[in-house]
């Protein structure tokens, strides 16, 4: 019904965390951000960016360096123009209407094949291991590529993938919000990267 609005009219800033290397050859337009297909990973398939915040991007290259320092041996942050195109964007009601909707068909799937339903894990308070919604939104993107839509024709596949996360402790005592809070793009279609760039710091 508001289908026209999943068209995104503006581009974004979104920052990745990665090995300097990598980064800095990506900058030079030597290479390209490789989609992360990670069985936990929170919106699906994609190029991942925190959107509007190179601190974020930045501690988290920071905390897998300290992790798996063979796998990033020098923090470095990249800087993306997104245009977000047609985005499943998980502030909309559509959005979450729709991939509600896919769950239930997703879980009679599952059930009719006698399997388990995939759960999200990591903890109590954040399950950063996304099994369940990650397996719930690639099947949501199978149905739009195999549903007829208004005059028979396929519905658009999603360009990219956009949420809030609420993450972390509580930022002061009593406090909704979150110290960690975010907002997260996969960018599936990489047409939507539009440069990388270099952030500045102030």
């Amino acid at each position: 019904m508001w289908g026209l609005y999943k068209t995104q009219p503006s581009f974004v800033l979104g920052f990745h965390g990665c090995d300097e290397e990598t980064g800095r050859a990506v900058i030079a337009g030597e290479r390209d951000l490789k989609p992360s297909e990670n069985a936990y990973d929170w919106l699906g398939n994609g190029v991942y960016f925190w959107e509007g915040s190179p601190q974020r991007a930045w501690e988290w290259a920071q905390s897998v360096h300290k992790r798996r320092p063979q796998f990033l041996k020098s923090p470095f942050v990249v800087g993306a123009v997104i245009d977000l195109g047609q985005c499943f964007n998980l502030t909309d009601l559509g959005a979450a209407a729709e991939l509600r909707m896919a769950f239930d068909l997703y879980k009679a799937a599952i059930q009719k094949e006698g399997l388990s339903m995939p759960e999200n894990k990591g903890g109590t308070r954040d399950r950063l291991l996304r099994y369940l919604d990650r397996a719930v939104i690639e099947f949501m993107h199978q149905m739009r590529a195999q549903a007829p839509g208004q005059g028979g024709k396929p519905l658009a596949p999603y360009d990219t993938a956009r949420a809030p996360f609420l993450e972390g402790d509580d930022l002061y005592p009593g406090a909704g919000l979150k110290a960690a809070s975010h907002i997260q793009i996969a960018v599936r279609n990489p047409d939507c990267i539009k440069g990388y760039f270099l952030p500045r710091k102030s």
